[in-house]
């Protein structure tokens, strides 16, 4: 086998053969070389834990993009595919999931093409998510957008203001998600361990840090849900959060329906409730994302489909923490028209 140490500027291989024999040898013997296929394998090896290596080591500049004030990974996102969200245009009868990161996305790309067409499987088990409800600002989406369907979903992290212009001369419907801050910031700690695109957070306590003053992909949460919440769409818009969906999920497929003018029956409600459960996707190849390999999301460091829950936050936050964290909320919330369905307390 082989280990892989790590230095601040380095990245140092050691081999320790196992699985053989220990023979004698007289003490000025040649030493056999290794086997040219051995050799390959840890070279191949070794340049993957190096390419890691690099990836996790790289400053907050050298992986995200600054765009009208916002960071976005490079890894997913270019100025080719941010200019290409600025003049996609959108049909009348597309809809868009717009949602800050880890409030509930992948559940959303599951449920909506679902919703869509009155409960047909085939999408959620032939198509990855990303391709069946692709990303607006993503590199991925000028590939895919003419095989799409209508009508269309789509997803975006988007805030408000960066939505193109066509969108807001179309009649194309929106579904607003949020979650819990505090579920958000754990679920996106998580999410930057295990992404190694991503850069990595030392503690919770940096991260939170980072999350509250806008120094993450697609800046902060309070400002993404005012602009968001403060729209005029008038009833091109619907709000739905992630606890609505994990209480009751069936209610939730029927407010989405309703919105949509779907009206889908009791059965094809509850048969789109089972198979967008928890343990459904995570143990769909096509909603889990083990299709995309480790050296991007590595689930050895923390599954990307984690818990599935509301209130996780609890198993995370020190009363310092909690205090510190929804001080900073409330005050950036102080003053809105509408008010947050979660305690802040």
């Amino acid at each position: 086998m082989f280990c892989v140490f790590y230095a601040r500027d380095q990245v140092s291989v050691a081999i320790f053969p196992t699985g053989c024999k220990r023979t004698s040898r007289a003490a000025n013997a040649p030493a056999e070389p290794p086997p040219l296929s051995t050799v390959i394998d840890l070279r191949v090896s070794f340049l993957f834990f190096k390419l890691c290596y690099l990836i996790k080591t790289m400053s907050s500049g050298e992986l995200y993009t600054l765009y009208r004030g916002l960071m976005f990974p490079k890894e997913t996102h270019c100025a080719q595919s941010l200019k290409f969200a600025q003049e996609f245009t959108f049909k009348d009868d597309d809809v868009a999931v717009a949602v800050y990161p880890k409030s509930g996305t992948t559940w959303m790309q599951e449920i909506l093409p679902l919703v869509l067409n009155g409960g047909d499987l085939t999408p959620i088990q032939t198509i990855p998510n990303w391709d069946r409800v692709p990303w607006l600002e993503e590199k991925r989406l000028s590939v895919v957008v003419d095989k799409l369907e209508s009508p269309r979903g789509l997803v975006t992290h988007f805030p408000y203001h960066l939505m193109p212009p066509s969108f807001h001369t179309s009649k194309a419907k929106v579904i607003y998600l949020m979650r819990n801050p505090k579920d958000v910031v754990v679920s996106s700690y998580h999410f930057h361990k295990m992404a190694e695109f991503l850069e990595t957070p030392a503690t919770l306590d940096e991260f939170m840090e980072k999350f509250l003053q806008g120094r993450v992909m697609f800046g902060k949460w309070t400002d993404h849900v005012k602009s968001w919440r403060g729209t005029d769409l008038g009833d091109r818009i619907m709000y739905i959060t992630y606890e609505e969906m994990v209480q009751d999920l069936p209610a939730a497929l029927g407010r989405i329906s309703d919105f949509l003018g779907r009206n889908l029956s009791e059965e094809a409600t509850r048969k789109i409730a089972e198979h967008c459960s928890f343990n459904a996707m995570k143990n769909n190849r096509m909603s889990n994302f083990s299709l995309v390999p480790k050296k991007y999301m590595n689930s050895d460091t923390s599954p990307f489909l984690r818990k599935g829950i509301a209130g996780d936050w609890e198993n995370h936050f020190s009363p310092e923490q909690l205090v510190s964290f929804t001080s900073v909320i409330r005050k950036e919330m102080e003053g809105e028209s509408f008010s947050l369905p979660w305690s802040m307390e």
